[in-house]
């Protein structure tokens, strides 16, 4: 597989969040580029090309999703939404990992079309085993669609 075929798009507005997500991924061993967005819009221009991310080729897509919920500009519910609503994205697998608990929120993403639903663990070393076995099956074992 080549290094374009295993971005990350995380979508995460806490730094802290951010660099505990990347060293995980870095611990797994799973090679992967991971891109991280700070709010929803940036996550809706990263995918579709458009304001800050406008050079970027379209035609290359993450693998996959990481999507919090609670995020400034757009929240996560209204994110998936929108990718699940273009063509171009529709397909793209999306892991909503978040600390929220509600189970209003779990059920509106599942039925937004989200993959999957993972709060975060607190504990790291839980969280990294959580991160390995994402990149494992979402990078690995999970058989893409090609449209």
């Amino acid at each position: 597989m080549t290094e374009k075929e295993h971005i990350i798009l995380l979508v995460e507005d806490n730094a802290d969040d951010v660099e505990l997500t990347r060293r995980a991924f870095n611990q797994s061993h799973i090679a992967t580029e991971m891109i991280a967005v700070s709010d929803g819009q940036e996550a809706l221009d990263y995918l579709f090309a458009t304001g800050a991310h406008g050079n970027r080729d379209p035609a290359v897509m993450p693998r996959l999703v990481l999507l919090d919920l609670k995020l400034p500009k757009l929240n996560g519910l209204e994110v998936l939404r929108r990718i699940r609503a273009d063509q171009r994205t529709r397909r793209l697998p999306v892991v909503i990992l978040t600390t929220s608990t509600e189970e209003t929120d779990v059920g509106s993403s599942y039925d937004l079309g989200a993959n999957s639903y993972i709060r975060k663990p607190v504990d790291f070393a839980r969280f990294a085993e959580a991160a390995r076995q994402l990149g494992l099956y979402w990078l690995q074992l999970n058989e893409r669609c090609g449209g």
